[in-house]
């Protein structure tokens, strides 16, 4: 209901009586509904909790979920904050290390510690100090439903401790910590109250995009978070080509599995979905035995060597689905002259006998001449043996059930935009015309601009995986999922091309480049991002636009923080491949009761590393935006939706005491 008028009457309570009759149905007396004011009211008036903003992890689960436990460093400001130089640096650093491991430190405590009874006791009283802290902008039964079952009330009543408490309740409190290490349960109760404690200090996780490829670890992420307790995501283009292969694009399941040999991430494909790669690999060897495929070698940072026959053969499987991948997006280019991408049918372009590519009116020096599956006057298509392969590839990738559960959980959780607290988040950008206004992009014979745009993409994306819908519209969706990877004028992409097939084959690198679309000419002006944020109905004086998708170069003196602070580019560069060009390892944002934290993190070496030294990501911090007051939950979306609950129940409460409706009592 719209938000009510501060004086009632009974003409504006007989207009909500039908809603106020269902309302009586939860609250059927004054009593009842009395109580749920003052508890509402009471979580209006609390701190507002702390988000976090993560975007393009692109497989590196180590990394990802480290900064998950240590929430951006807030836990460790957290422990700086409560002990300060009360306890040594080196401790304070043991603490955080167990926060984030609790089984995997605890491990190496007990082989070195000498009096674990001692080492219990300290550290179930600094534990629950910290859990105390982080619990302290929730209610207690907020808290109470994120208790671990067999420590909930013992956390309960640890937690609650005053120090204005007796010494009697000192003394209660000193036997139930006492009790924990005799009954030999320290072990399991530093874990949980860790485990409380990484939970309580994020209240929601927002991730802008780009969860696959590059990194060997994406399947590693999507298991953590379909496990994660209040989570949301705006689809990335990585995310949405792996959403195409799953639901039986074959151009986007070969670029998936080009992708994954590039970077030599095979453990998403074979170890997380089970995919079969041993008729690419057959068909590989055949196909390509006389090839040094030297233009196809794994490009992942810091990947060692494997030996020569197994680097070969990837080689080979590498140079094999590419091929393929251009032949399949050659027949979706053919289905869909309206995408205009005929230019994009590149082996059509090649002259198999002077070993050259004509691009426009040009010919073009090819790196590599060798294509056995290439056939004069009908390159695009496949051969029988390609075919025959590609049916098993898709038979893979249509029956790998833990792929599908995967996009389930993005399905359910995840969208192309969304809005929180005044900030508009998607992964990449809106098509802008040159002039910086909304530009109209033709879908199925309608136009769609802005946040229009969007949510017809959205749609489409899911009609790709619906039941209820023709088989034509579905397969319209799974063609144009594979638009919105590499498309001119998809949200996702905005470039004048997707210059893969030049940066295999040809030598000029200057047909290399890709020319970005004009959002990115207008993200740092202030006016068009204002524009922009308006369409789609964007409110709040503190509202900003929070994208990923291009590693910002800090090296190079670029910024995240753009249009005057309105627009947050906030991909740094998780991939250990970016990292080169970025010189940092990502950046993360949290929003907490006091503003905006951009926060840049250095390269992670390994939880194994962090485990055994204690040492943490190297991660600085500068405030975007500060708040002179603290933000509240009144002042958040969830609050708006609780504050017209309260005027609701004012209204019910007005009925009750004026007989417009009738309490039940028990």
């Amino acid at each position: 209901m719209s938000k009510k008028e501060n004086v009632l009457t009974e003409e504006k309570i007989k207009e909500d009586l039908r809603y106020l009759q269902l309302l009586a149905l939860t609250y059927p007396n004054i009593a009842e509904a009395s109580t749920e004011i003052i508890n509402l009211e009471a979580i209006l008036n609390l701190p507002k909790p702390t988000e976090h903003f993560i975007s393009d992890p692109h497989g590196e689960s180590e990394a990802f979920n480290h900064i998950l436990r240590n929430a951006s460093g807030y836990i460790k400001r957290k422990v700086e904050g409560i002990f300060g130089n009360t306890i040594r640096a080196t401790e304070k650093k043991d603490l955080c290390t167990l926060i984030y491991y609790p089984e995997q430190k605890l491990q190496l405590i007990k082989v070195k510690e000498t009096n674990l009874k001692d080492f219990y006791t300290i550290t179930l009283n600094q534990l629950i100090k910290v859990c105390r802290e982080v619990s302290s902008k929730y209610t207690r039964s907020k808290i109470r439903k994120d208790l671990p079952k067999d420590f909930g009330y013992i956390i309960e009543e640890l937690l609650h401790e005053s120090p204005l408490v007796s010494d009697k309740k000192y003394q209660y409190y000193n036997v139930i910590v006492e009790s924990i290490i005799e009954t030999q349960r320290a072990d399991q109760f530093i874990i949980a109250i860790c485990k409380l404690i990484q939970k309580l200090a994020i209240d929601r996780l927002h991730i802008l995009g780009d969860i696959y490829d590059r990194g060997a670890g994406a399947h590693l992420i999507m298991n953590t978070l379909c496990n994660y307790q209040n989570f949301d995501i705006v689809w990335g283009n990585h995310d949405v080509e792996w959403f195409g292969a799953a639901a039986g694009n074959r151009a986007c399941m070969a670029n998936v599995l080009r992708l994954s040999l590039r970077y030599g991430n095979m453990a998403t494909l074979e170890d997380g979905y089970g995919i079969n790669l041993l008729p690419l690999a057959t068909f590989a060897m055949e196909t390509y035995k006389d090839d040094p495929c030297t233009q196809f070698k794994n490009l992942s940072a810091g990947e060692k060597t494997e030996d020569k026959k197994a680097a070969r053969l990837l080689a080979q499987m590498h140079k094999a689905i590419t091929i393929i991948q251009f032949k399949e997006e050659a027949r979706i280019i053919d289905r869909h002259p309206e995408y205009k991408m005929a230019e994009r049918k590149l082996l059509d372009c090649i002259d198999l006998k002077k070993g050259v590519c004509r691009i426009g009116k040009k010919d073009y020096e090819m790196t590599d001449t060798f294509f056995p599956t290439l056939v004069e006057g009908h390159q695009s298509e496949l051969t029988a043996e390609e075919e025959a392969l590609m049916e098993k590839i898709e038979h893979s990738f249509l029956t790998s059930e833990k792929l599908r559960k995967h996009v389930d959980c993005l399905l359910t959780h995840g969208c192309m935009y969304s809005i929180s607290n005044s900030n508009l988040m998607f992964h990449a950008s809106v098509p802008l015309n040159a002039d910086g206004s909304l530009k109209e992009v033709e879908i199925q014979g309608k136009k769609y601009a802005g946040i229009k745009l969007m949510k017809k993409t959205g749609h489409l994306i899911r009609k790709a995986f619906s039941t209820d819908t023709t088989p034509e519209d579905r397969e319209f969706a799974k063609d144009y999922i594979w638009y919105l990877w590499c498309g001119k004028d998809s949200p996702l992409f905005d470039q004048d091309k997707m210059a893969t097939f030049e940066r295999y084959f040809i030598k000029d690198k200057a047909t290399h480049a890709e020319e970005k679309g004009y959002y990115y000419v207008y993200n740092d002006n202030e006016a068009v991002v204002d524009s922009i944020l308006d369409n789609f109905g964007v409110e709040g004086k503190h509202r900003h636009i929070i994208n990923g998708h291009v590693p910002v170069k800090l090296i190079k003196g670029e910024t995240p923080i753009k249009a005057n602070g309105k627009l947050l580019v906030i991909d740094g560069g998780f991939a250990k491949a970016y990292q080169s060009k970025t010189g940092i390892a990502g950046y993360t944002l949290t929003f907490h009761s006091r503003g905006l934290e951009l926060v840049q993190h250095q390269p992670f070496q390994s939880a194994e590393h962090a485990i055994l030294t204690g040492d943490d990501i190297k991660s600085s911090t500068e405030i975007v935006e500060m708040n002179s007051q603290r933000m509240h939950v009144k002042d958040t979306d969830k609050g708006k939706v609780l504050q017209e609950k309260v005027d609701d129940l004012k209204e019910l409460l007005f009925a009750y005491r004026n007989g417009l409706i009738k309490e039940i009592t028990k």
